[in-house]
């Protein structure tokens, strides 16, 4: 039977640093797995500028869509504002016709083609 030491874990996330340093320096098996975690962590401290680069294009991107979407809306409604008969119109549900709209009409409503 393999007998491994199963204390890394627990005391890595619930004791102190110098518990599990003296625990590291009495037994081998917690000595590998520190050695792993060591190897982990310099991959991902190689690794992170890579990521925080990528983020930080991902957050600008966002950035600029919500720019974009504030002066879309803001000047939507600013000409909505400005123009009172365009905004009667569409607040009480009356639906614009061609010749409100200033295009040539028959007797019909229907729009005329020369």
């Amino acid at each position: 039977m393999d007998n491994k030491c199963s204390k890394y874990e627990g005391l890595f996330v619930f004791s102190d640093e110098e518990t599990l340093n003296s625990h590291i320096n009495e037994c081998e098996d917690c000595k590998e797995e520190q050695e792993k975690m060591e190897k982990v962590s310099n991959l991902l401290g190689e690794v992170k500028f890579y990521y925080r680069a990528k983020n930080k294009r991902l957050q600008k991107l966002k950035a600029v869509c919500a720019l974009f979407f504030l002066v879309f809306f803001s000047a939507t409604f600013g000409v909505l504002s400005n123009d009172s008969d365009l905004t009667d119109a569409l607040m009480y549900g009356n639906t614009l016709s061609a010749e409100e709209l200033g295009f040539p009409v028959d007797s019909y409503g229907l729009l005329m083609v020369d």
